[in-house]
């Protein structure tokens, strides 16, 4: 029997005694995993944010209708 196996079946039978089954909660740790996942989401956004700012693009006018639109002026 390993050391983890024999935790487990000591540690097994107090948690069945201690907590009701029907009112589990994620607890204080749960809050600090969704709280560090919101700021790790959060710090995201805004580093795209300012990247996105960053950006400066200017679209090539399109060859086939650069093309066309001056033969479209010559005609009558």
């Amino acid at each position: 029997m390993s050391a983890t196996h024999a935790a487990l079946t000591e540690l097994l039978p107090l948690a069945g005694d201690t907590f009701d089954k029907n009112k589990v909660t994620p607890g204080v740790l749960g809050f600090i995993v969704f709280a560090a996942l919101a700021l790790a989401v959060w710090g995201l956004m805004k580093s795209m944010s300012r990247h996105m700012g960053r950006v400066d693009f200017q679209e090539a006018p399109e060859t086939g209708a650069a093309a066309a639109a001056p033969a479209a002026e010559k005609a009558p």
